[in-house]
């Protein structure tokens, strides 16, 4: 007998922080309200006469801790744990699932509309130091991302390199010579990605600004701009539409009210695509929703080959798959 239905999403710190930012969790739970980003605030674990407490970004994501009380120090899982005296991470989880209408085990509510009521900074890694050193391209390389129909030529336009040595905060990074890593530099930010590495270490080290953005030169003054939510799917992409940018990642952080109003302000309308999974499928209906775009993402019928996103259907159907699905969306005429 068939079972229908969707499979429930599992519910973590990853897809939460797919969901919301780690931001907008201590903005909703911080009792004082006039708390700023790297700056000295009152203390909510205790009534304090002097500020004790800071949330800041020194290690490339946001943390906490109290001055006064060294047992009061994490992340923003950490924070509501904290505050309200949690046993476990999962009590965490369900707290903030539960009041903020994420959905995973309760009501889903609009948690976009929760995100917007605060402006999402930009957070920087301020002590992360990445330096690298080029090197020449392999034939292992080159053939990796001819694979996604790019060239060298491509590469160079869109500032990735071949890394030879890595180095993070002034300490050799290790890297196998049989590892493919290539590095995406943005206006002195490193984002190094390694294709093959797990998942917790494929896009590590990082120190580029989550609203960077890839290609807004492509979308100026354009009819429809298509917004891709990685730098490969954006370079694929273009091949087939011209008129197109990417974001750094699925997440809502990614959209800062500067980069929402530049995408508004130089095109007619806006399409937002994500991965074709159930994760890329709800975070694509959050922001469209929210700031009142259009989204295509990948047919769900090529999720049994294991296809999500552009770049992996341009390299196992080729070219012509993209671009039929834009003209079956009547994204191209």
């Amino acid at each position: 007998m068939a079972i229908h239905g969707k499979k429930k999403e599992e519910l973590t710190m990853e897809t939460i922080l797919n969901r919301v930012s780690e931001f907008t969790i201590y903005s909703y739970y911080m009792p004082n309200k006039d708390w700023e980003l790297n700056k000295v605030t009152k203390s909510p674990f205790c009534e304090d006469k002097n500020p004790s407490f800071i949330i800041g970004n020194k290690y490339g994501h946001l943390t906490h801790i109290a001055f006064n009380d060294s047992e009061k120090r994490g992340d923003c899982f950490n924070f509501v744990q904290q505050l309200f005296g949690l046993n476990s991470l999962n009590d965490v989880l369900e707290k903030i699932d539960l009041d903020l209408g994420l959905g995973f085990r309760g009501i889903q509510k609009d948690y976009g509309k929760i995100s917007s009521e605060y402006k999402q900074p930009e957070v920087t890694k301020r002590n992360t130091l990445i330096q690298v050193s080029v090197r020449a391209f392999t034939h292992e390389e080159l053939a990796y991302w001819n694979s996604y129909h790019q060239d060298r030529s491509d590469l160079k336009a869109n500032n990735i390199y071949s890394i030879k040595t890595l180095y993070f905060n002034k300490r050799k990074f290790p890297l196998r010579e049989t590892d493919l890593r290539f590095g995406y530099f943005y206006e002195g930010f490193w984002k190094i990605y390694r294709p093959f590495a797990n998942k917790r270490s494929k896009w590590m080290p990082n120190n580029v600004p989550i609203t960077m953005m890839d290609g807004k030169e492509d979308i100026k003054g354009c009819d429809t701009a298509f917004i891709n939510k990685s730098k490969k799917d954006y370079m694929v992409m273009k091949k087939v539409f011209p008129c197109s940018c990417a974001v750094q990642n699925e997440g809502i952080a990614c959209f800062s009210p500067e980069n929402v109003e530049y995408i508004k302000s130089n095109s007619k309308s806006a399409i937002l695509s994500f991965d074709s999974d159930i994760t890329g499928v709800k975070n694509s209906q959050q922001i469209t929703e929210l700031f009142g775009f259009g989204y295509c993402n990948v047919p769900k019928k090529y999720l049994a080959e294991g296809i999500k996103d552009w770049a992996d259907l341009a390299r196992i159907h080729g070219l012509d798959a993209v671009e039929e699905v834009l003209k079956d969306k009547n994204i191209i005429i």
